[in-house]
């Protein structure tokens, strides 16, 4: 019970709550646990509440008509997800799968829905997470439409530096096929940008981690979203 409860006062979505509204929190939410590539909910799905991860990865998908998974989101502990249609009760816009073995907890709608209307402080957070999450979702839109492939690699890769919090590299929290996904293309092109990037000094590969060479360049490449010739 404590090591749950500190987790959920760890969660930005939950920051400036006192502790007796944490364990409010802390009395509705539901702990579940899945495998690697456990399905969590699947789009169109009644929302019957939200998730926040406590460890482990999730990845956010849709299917095409053919089957091709294309990934909208990756995230990791202490990220939210599932939440949006909280609010409308409606269904899930998006398949949920986790990506290794992951620790769930859940918050059944109508006991949080409860809890929003107590708490004007939890609104005010979940409002503010919700606009975070139209902000990625403005930026990858941009990313995909305007931007060709190597500009949304070096997008990525600089996010990932301050996601982690290291100056010069990083490491990939997800395989290759999948960042293929999540930067709308194929692995195969994915492998070509990445020999291409080293050969031209941007960067250097070493498995899942690679090397910032060249800050600079990576910055100007993800500007122009194009590599030169």
């Amino acid at each position: 019970m404590e090591k749950i409860l500190s987790i959920i006062a760890s969660i930005p979505l939950f920051n400036g709550l006192s502790p007796e509204h944490l364990q409010d929190l802390r009395n509705i939410s539901v702990d579940k646990f899945y495998g690697k590539g456990k399905s969590v909910f699947m789009e169109g799905d009644e929302c019957i509440g939200f998730f926040i991860l406590a460890s482990g990865k999730v990845k956010i998908f849709k299917l095409s008509p053919d089957g091709k998974e294309k990934i909208l989101h990756i995230f990791g502990p202490g990220n939210p997800f599932g939440e949006v249609p909280v609010f409308s009760g409606g269904r899930f816009p998006a398949n949920a799968e986790t990506i290794v073995k992951s620790h769930l907890i859940f918050f059944p709608r109508p006991a949080f829905i409860d809890l929003l209307k107590k708490q004007p402080s939890l609104s005010i957070n979940m409002i503010a997470i919700l606009s975070n999450r139209l902000r990625e979702f403005t930026t990858q839109i941009e990313n995909l439409s305007l931007k060709e492939v190597p500009g949304r690699l070096a997008s990525y890769l600089l996010f990932l530096i301050s996601e982690q919090g290291r100056e010069d590299v990083v490491t990939l929290p997800i395989s290759k096929g999948q960042l293929a996904s999540l930067l709308g293309t194929i692995p195969e092109t994915l492998s070509r940008i990445l020999t291409k990037m080293s050969a031209q000094q941007l960067i250097r590969v070493n498995g899942r981690e690679i090397i910032l060479s060249d800050l600079p360049g990576l910055q100007e490449l993800s500007e122009s979203g194009r590599l030169a010739e």
